[in-house]
């Protein structure tokens, strides 16, 4: 049964009209899901009016029973159902780690908030730095802490808005197989937006992609690759080489055979090495550049290399 339902939302601004445009969504409880767009796709503010800290010109938001007022129809905007993690954390500089993650239960019953926040302590692995103040942590340590604050209030809904943008590649890895476990024993529903598919996909394999206010395709990652919506989402998960002779079909790196004789034959320019395999830059007899996967790493610029593919495996968008 579906626990957040976005029916039929619209954005404007006064300076930007079709900001969100006619936007549904429906997410299943304690699912993890990516929604996947650029810069000024709408994904942010869409974030935003989930959390009940953006009004919306048209549709309705639930969440489970609840429904969504706009902040403008509410003395005190958002919902401690629905806690919203911004992009940079947001934290309190003076205040510890613990102190910040107590912050929202401020109110609360005393026993209540100390086993709360001794209990995210330790789930998030933050027991030796609960006196440190964020400025000595570092920037996947505050992301953590600025998670615990959310989670505080036992939230139904969790909402990250780019939250791994800011760490460098190794906190960002090994944060996020901790948030992928964590977040999978609270049971706790999440939406998390981001531009970056390698991401999602190390945190989950929900993804609804999302361009110039519109949902452009929803599905598991696998659906998308191998069925996409169009080539946007097709360019998501990698490279397009344009197929000579052809409206609007491409073959996607990933699937083209490299060989020493028999198929298109194209000129290796440039070489690049990668991690699993040397990416190479080829130009083909009209000119048209592509990029092909050399798992054998056995050409070198100057090559001539012979191309073959499936035709099953061609991308058709015309």
């Amino acid at each position: 049964m579906s626990f957040l339902k976005i029916q039929h939302v619209k954005k404007d601004y006064p300076n930007q009209k079709g900001v969100i445009k006619d936007f549904s969504l429906t997410v299943e409880k304690s699912a993890l899901l990516a929604l996947i767009g650029e810069s000024g796709s709408g994904k942010s503010t869409l974030l935003k009016m989930i959390a009940g800290l953006e009004n919306k010109d048209a549709g309705a938001i639930y969440v489970g029973d609840l429904k969504i007022a706009n902040p403008s129809e509410r003395l005190v905007p958002g919902y401690d159902e629905v806690q919203l993690v911004y992009q940079d954390y947001k934290l309190y500089p003076n205040a510890t780690v613990e102190e910040n993650i107590a912050r929202p239960l401020l109110l609360y019953d005393k026993a209540y908030r100390e086993k709360r926040v001794k209990f995210l302590l330790k789930l998030l692995k933050l027991e030796s730095f609960k006196d440190k103040l964020p400025r000595n942590l570092s920037g996947g340590q505050q992301q953590k802490v600025a998670i615990g604050r959310a989670l505080s209030l036992e939230p139904e809904l969790i909402l990250l808005d780019e939250p791994f943008s800011s760490l460098d590649t190794i906190q960002r890895r090994e944060l996020l197989v901790e948030l992928k476990t964590m977040f999978r024993e609270l049971g706790v529903t999440v939406v998390f937006v981001t531009h970056d598919l390698d991401d999602a996909l190390q945190l989950t394999d929900q993804l609804a992609l999302i361009k110039n206010g519109k949902l452009i395709q929803r599905g598991t990652a696998a659906e998308i690759f191998k069925s996409p919506a169009n080539k946007y989402a097709a360019h998501l998960f990698s490279h397009l080489n344009p197929i000579p002779n052809t409206k609007d079909a491409y073959i996607r790196p990933s699937e083209v055979r490299l060989f020493k004789t028999k198929g298109l034959k194209v000129k290796v320019t440039d070489v690049q090495y990668l991690i699993h395999y040397n990416q190479l830059f080829v130009e083909l007899a009209d000119g048209v550049q592509w990029r092909l996967e050399d798992q054998s790493r056995v050409f070198a610029i100057g090559d001539a290399v012979f191309l073959q593919w499936d035709e099953e495996a061609v991308l058709n968008f015309a």
